[in-house]
């Protein structure tokens, strides 16, 4: 089985996914980063844990990009 591409998520990413949340809203705020993803559904406000390779499976699109982490010092 080949090796798929990490996806390369942030704080303060807005993306679109697949199924609409019961609310009607796609688009969800990353919020927390980890092995599972932190989600705010950007209609209701309704936050969820989500595994970050079920998020990947979901994803369709990134509506705005969050900050990029600055470099560690040396």
């Amino acid at each position: 089985m080949p090796d798929r591409p990490v996806v390369e998520f942030r704080e303060g990413d807005r993306v679109r996914l697949r199924k609409p949340h019961p609310c009607g809203a796609r688009t969800w705020r990353v919020v927390r980063l980890g092995a599972d993803i932190g989600l705010i559904c950007d209609g209701c406000g309704r936050r969820v844990l989500l595994a970050r390779r079920d998020l990947e499976r979901r994803l369709v699109a990134f509506v705005e990009r969050g900050p990029a982490a600055a470099d560690p010092a040396p």
